[in-house]
């Protein structure tokens, strides 16, 4: 593939998922940034301290801290001593976060009208061609 044809493709991927309405949709379905939800999502998996959250996420770990108290104000998240350092809280999810948190993943991976109305042979090829992209190169 040329270098013109793989910059298509990639503008092409990104516009899929950066400019799907997708975010906006879980926002107002949640009534909650897409960072909160983020965090919620993330909390939800497993458990874990502001400090390790905030480096996972990239973010500022006071700004971190503001989404965090948010979300135990909205009675989704819970901090608890941490068993092996009384001075760290860890962060977990309630049943509500739970439930929102699974509500959130259910909206993301419904996929966009642009995917579900393509011809099936078409979604195959570009299922096969995402796999390949995908697939760990055998150097790694």
């Amino acid at each position: 593939m040329t270098d013109g044809a793989a910059q298509r493709v990639w503008a092409a991927m990104r516009a899929l998922v950066t400019e799907d309405d997708r975010r906006a949709e879980v926002c107002a379905a949640l009534g909650m940034s897409f960072f909160r939800i983020k965090v919620l999502r993330r909390i939800a998996a497993e458990p874990t301290t502001g400090g390790l959250l905030a480096e996972r996420l990239g973010s500022d770990p006071p700004y971190v801290s503001v989404v965090v108290e948010d979300l135990v104000q909205r009675g989704l998240v819970v901090r608890t001593p941490d068993a092996t350092d009384r001075r760290r809280k860890v962060l977990s999810v309630t049943a509500a976060g739970e439930r929102t948190a699974r509500e959130a993943e259910a909206l993301l991976a419904t996929p966009p009208r642009a995917l579900t109305d393509l011809p099936a042979e078409h979604l195959a090829d570009l299922d096969r061609a995402l796999a390949g992209v995908l697939e760990p190169s055998p150097e790694s």
